[in-house]
């Protein structure tokens, strides 16, 4: 059936279904037919008796036939003696149950919720109830209607109902009062409305352009937005031409005046680095100015290194059966000398041999050793590399969401430190400012910390430039690999990959007895039928790799050979609609049982348990890849197997989860796969760089095969732009 937009209402019948963390709702709605109509959407709070207005469109569900999914809801309080008993025997306020409603009925009538939301102490006339008790269950309808006023507010304005839960868990009762008093609070944390939304309710409610409200925020807001894009600071004469262009022309005397406000407030930090006067958000300056700190002691504390460190090391060797060669001798010889040192170096150089070695060198010193990495799939890999556990930076913290706060909150930090005697990080090119800034204040005084990387891949999603800020300040013990071993010299993806560096194209061509195969496709059409046949048939049949084993990747999401365009094919290719799965879709997206899928979004607040029951735990992260498990519609519920790890997504979480047969080179960083198909297509030049070409290179393990054209990657190989990030960490380890 086609959706069409339509309008409905009646009293609620029955709710099926509702999430307490955000609201997302199924219910059965009274609409005065023969049987009541099932309503999904973001309802939270709504009870039996209550009226119900909603604005959405007509669905059909696979097996439960036609739906209405609300966008839009507006409720009514129950009208009529047995709608308000159906409300309040239905446990909607705390402490009512069947009993008390009938006899609250009885005893009011009609009058019943005025008299429990203004005199509750009246309710003490029926037997039994107290007066503590009848004023509690006074306070917790006043919240519940607290929560009601909210989402109708949100509702006349055409905010989602989305930010009823949110605002109410961090604000209360006072919610909808500070939205009115505040609009620009709803584009901060958990939050997170686009700016121009945020600023059409302000002038909804009546503030003026040169508000001293809006203009603070819009400069606060042009700060936010720029820690996507990598900076943990502005340049006052960027930020404020920025801030005005948001603002639709704002006049830079008053924004000039806003920013001393934000830093009278403690909100923004201003700072002469590097030549440049420094706009930070108060919180990035803290947490730069901590890692600086942190670093700069650890990095000059010389330790003195075991007795007898060369038989140590000689045993190492004999146990592993390797003789090391300088460079990684040096690197394990480093480890014992110093609390603080950086790895890094290309493919084929040796890390993994050197990671092992200190590795082995702390266990025998007695140093308890934990290893970490930015995303679940980094640390799998170290973990298997070290042959011991690896765990993400953000579990090894023991990450909470503070609901109060809307902000990432660690279990460990300077107050209760990690137990661990040494640290060691991998690919640390992806770590932000604020992830090591936490990850510093849970390392004890005498902690160790050894942080590999590769400093020539792309650099972290969020705001920062670590280990490239730390390589180039010179004031971090480092031992960079540079030799490439004959053994993996002999790797086409290595030599192509240490070709690219240096910018030199890479020799593409058909050789069976290398590990590099390039096949030209100018079309996009071609390119995306050679890619769905080499995963689907040729690599599985002909080189025994399945298609579990293989990851497409792509410059991009858009634009031809783009991941949206190769997800469609290959999950039509390899999981085809059949009756035995079930499927839900969601936006553009069909999920199925069987998929592969990525979580897009950090969400600390979500549970997730083993397969077992046996432990559970709170997190999914961004990057995290997964297989759809089960499709549940009977309960709305899709289920997705992180690795051991299961997580209920209800339709609402939906928007967190993308296929992830292709995903960008961006997206992979930090894993390996045993086979990568790479699409190579002419695309937006600020895609098609040096950094983008080696980092998707080095994803592949055994096999690489690139489909598209070679003077896509003779671009991309040249194309050595790399955008600029305003960070002060080499500042500040260099000149203080």
């Amino acid at each position: 059936m086609e959706e069409r937009v339509n309008y409905i209402e009646g009293a609620v019948d029955t709710v099926v279904y509702q999430n307490e963390e955000n609201g997302y709702t199924v219910l059965r709605l009274d609409v005065g037919g023969e049987e009541p109509v099932t309503v999904v959407g973001c309802i939270p709070g709504v009870a039996p008796g209550e009226s119900l207005w909603a604005q959405g469109s007509w669905t059909r569900h696979p097996t439960y036939g036609e739906q209405f999914k609300a966008e839009v809801a507006r409720r009514g309080m129950p009208q009529g003696e047995k709608a308000i008993f159906d409300y309040l025997a239905s446990g909607a306020v705390k402490g009512i149950g069947m009993a008390t409603a009938k006899r609250m009925v009885e005893e009011f009538g009609q009058a019943a919720l005025d008299v429990l939301e203004s005199e509750p102490e009246k309710l003490t006339v029926i037997k039994g109830l107290t007066r503590k008790r009848a004023e509690a269950m006074g306070e917790a309808f006043r919240l519940q209607m607290g929560m009601r006023r909210l989402l109708d507010f949100l509702a006349a304005h055409d905010l989602p109902p989305q930010l009823g839960m949110p605002l109410y868990r961090q604000y209360g009762d006072r919610a909808r009062e500070m939205v009115e008093r505040d609009p620009y609070l709803l584009t901060e944390g958990e939050l997170s409305i686009p700016f121009g939304q945020a600023d059409a309710l302000a002038m909804e409610l009546g503030f003026e352009r040169d508000h001293p409200q809006r203009l603070e925020s819009g400069v606060s807001f042009t700060l936010r937005h720029n820690l996507d894009n990598g900076h943990t600071f502005l340049p006052r004469n960027k930020l404020l031409p920025a801030a005005s262009a948001l603002l639709g022309g704002a006049e830079e005397e008053l924004l000039e005046e806003a920013l001393d406000v934000l830093v009278d407030q403690r909100v923004v930090c201003i700072e002469e680095v590097a030549g440049e006067t420094a706009c930070y958000l108060w919180e990035y300056w803290e947490a730069e100015t901590h890692v600086a700190d942190r670093i700069r002691t650890m990095s000059a504390n010389e330790l003195c290194p075991p007795d007898g460190l060369e038989g140590i090391i000689e045993g190492i060797q004999t146990r592993q059966g390797i003789t090391y060669a300088p460079q990684q001798r040096q690197a394990v010889e480093l480890a014992a000398r110093c609390q603080m040192m950086l790895l890094t170096g290309g493919p084929g150089t040796g890390k993994t041999t050197s990671l092992r070695g200190v590795l082995a060198l702390f266990e025998a010193m007695g140093l308890e050793t934990a290893l970490a990495g930015p995303t679940g799939r980094a640390a799998k890999r170290l973990g298997e590399l070290c042959q011991a556990e690896g765990t993400t930076i953000h579990r090894l913290l023991e990450t909470r969401f503070d609901a109060k706060t809307g902000q990432l909150v660690f279990a460990h930090n300077e107050n209760d430190p990690l137990k661990a005697d040494a640290v060691i990080v991998d690919e640390t090119s992806m770590v932000d400012i604020t992830l090591i800034s936490a990850l510093l204040s849970a390392l004890r005084e005498d902690c160790r910390l050894v942080l590999v990387g590769d400093p020539d891949q792309l650099p972290s999603v969020g705001a920062g430039n670590l280990l490239s800020d730390l390589i180039r300040s010179g004031q971090v013990p480092m031992v960079r690999l540079t030799e490439v071993f004959r053994q993996a010299a002999e790797s086409a993806i290595i030599r192509s990959a240490h070709q690219v560096n240096q910018g030199v194209t890479p020799v593409l061509k058909n050789d069976s007895s290398q590990d590099v195969f390039f096949l030209r496709r100018s079309e996009p059409a071609l390119v995306e039928e050679t890619i769905v046949e080499l995963v689907g048939k040729r690599l599985p049949e002909k080189m025994g790799i399945p298609a579990a084993q293989i990851q497409v990747l792509s410059p991009t999401r858009k634009y031809a050979g783009g991941t949206a365009s190769l997800n469609q094919a290959l999950q039509q290719a390899l999981n085809p609609p059949d009756e035995s799965k079930g499927e839900r879709k969601f936006g553009p997206y069909i999920f199925r049982q069987g998929d592969r899928v990525m979580q897009v979004k950090n969400n600390y607040d979500v549970l997730w348990k083993t397969a077992d029951g046996l432990e559970a735990g709170m997190g999914v992260f961004n990057g995290d890849v997964g297989r759809i498990l089960e499709v549940d519609n009977r309960r709305e519920l899709v289920t997705v197997d992180f690795e051991g790890h299961l997580v209920d997504y209800t339709p609402d979480m939906l928007i967190e989860l993308e296929p992830a047969y292709a995903m960008t080179v961006h997206k992979s960083q930090g894993s390996e796969y045993r086979a990568v198909v790479l699409s190579a297509l002419d695309i937006a030049p600020r895609l098609l760089t040096r950094g983008v070409l080696y980092t998707a290179i080095t994803r592949a393990r055994e096999l690489l095969v690139i489909v598209g054209e070679e003077a896509v990657i003779a671009r991309m190989t040249a194309n050595n732009r790399q955008s600029r990030r305003y960070s002060g960490l080499r500042w500040r380890l260099a000149e203080e």
